[in-house]
């Protein structure tokens, strides 16, 4: 059955009021790098793409907001679209940062590309460019089910371009942007498993006073979730949790250390067979013995944990957690 999709009924109210957010966040982002044109679609073209958003047509979805796959002017695209409910000043406000920070990213090759947005909802709709591989599941793989892990090879690049594109939102912008809300469900892939990052709709810029936590637990920066501090090393922990996921192609990643407890494991002292409790079995069929890939691979794992230290000044610079992603690839698979 169809899902009911509220429509503006009052002259363009929405459009106008969308459009007005927009402008004004648009204005107050004036420093930002704008170099992505994107265009504006009417409700029924977005409603017609998606047949009139279908559930067969989904993709994805959250708590506030769910994804369709449509077909629109020749191309492949994916609709994102906000449920609000009661909260409609609050849905608004994410697509708006959504679209913002979206417009400054998508030249980015590891960044979901938007195309447009639909203001004649009464939350703004957007419009991306479709992936053709889909979004990564809990696991890190693909598929409804969580049963197709990705090979090792292409977990480790993911991980690298994740890396690269992070460090990207970090230092190319006169203020940096923070995600804030790394999941698997943020990862979409093309024909050939390049990553695109998406969903920036709790993503902000620093310095900035932040009063509320938001974003899904588990992949919760501690200094953040516990104290509102909010900076780089947030989404190098997020980072650090989702290389925890690729490593073991578990839904929920290891907890290395207590709660509220500073030290992790002696990470740099583990034992080979202590790794392979952790490690998803598949990834050392790919191994093998080798002894130099083995040691890469606790090298994946060191800095895995050292993204995740509870202490948010002990763990390394998103930078040099790409560089060294570089340095581990190019020397399990040279």
């Amino acid at each position: 059955m169809p899902i009911l999709v509220e429509r503006d009924t009052d002259n363009g109210s929405s459009f106008l009021k969308n459009g007005s957010m927009l402008l004004e966040n648009l204005i107050a982002s004036c420093g930002a790098k704008f170099t992505n044109p994107i265009r504006t679609y009417s409700a029924d073209e977005l409603i017609r793409a998606t047949n009139n958003f279908d559930p067969s047509c989904m993709i994805d979805g959250g708590r506030n907001y769910q994804m369709f796959r449509g077909f629109l002017d020749g191309r492949s695209i994916v609709v994102k679209k906000f449920m609000w409910e009661n909260y409609e000043d609050e849905a608004r406000s994410l697509a708006i940062c959504d679209i913002i920070i979206s417009m400054q990213v998508s030249n980015h090759n590891n960044v979901l590309k938007l195309l447009g947005c639909c203001l004649e909802f009464p939350v703004p709709a957007l419009v991306h460019e479709n992936a053709a591989k889909g979004v990564l599941n809990s696991r890190g793989g693909l598929g409804p089910n969580d049963q197709s892990l990705l090979p090792w090879k292409t977990r480790l690049r993911i991980a690298k371009q994740l890396a690269n594109v992070l460090t990207y939102l970090h230092t190319a912008f006169p203020r940096t942007i923070i995600h804030r809300s790394l999941t698997p469900s943020c990862i979409f892939l093309d024909h050939d498993f390049v990553p695109k990052l998406s969903n920036f709709s709790l993503s902000v810029t620093i310095p900035r006073d932040v009063t509320t936590v938001r974003g899904t637990l588990g992949y919760l920066d501690p200094a953040y979730r516990m104290y509102f501090h909010i900076s780089e090393k947030t989404d190098v922990y997020g980072l650090g949790m989702l290389l925890l996921v690729f490593l073991t192609g578990q839904r929920e990643a290891l907890k290395f250390y207590l709660p509220g407890d500073e030290q992790n494991i002696p990470y740099a002292s583990a034992s080979d067979g202590q790794i392979q409790e952790t490690v998803d079995p598949k990834i050392f069929e790919e191994v093998g013995e080798d002894e130099k890939a083995r040691q890469d691979l606790h090298d994946f794992t060191a800095l895995a944990l050292l993204c995740t230290r509870y202490r948010s000044e002990l763990r390394p610079d998103m930078i040099d957690v790409a560089k060294e992603l570089m340095r581990i690839e190019k020397s399990m698979f040279p």
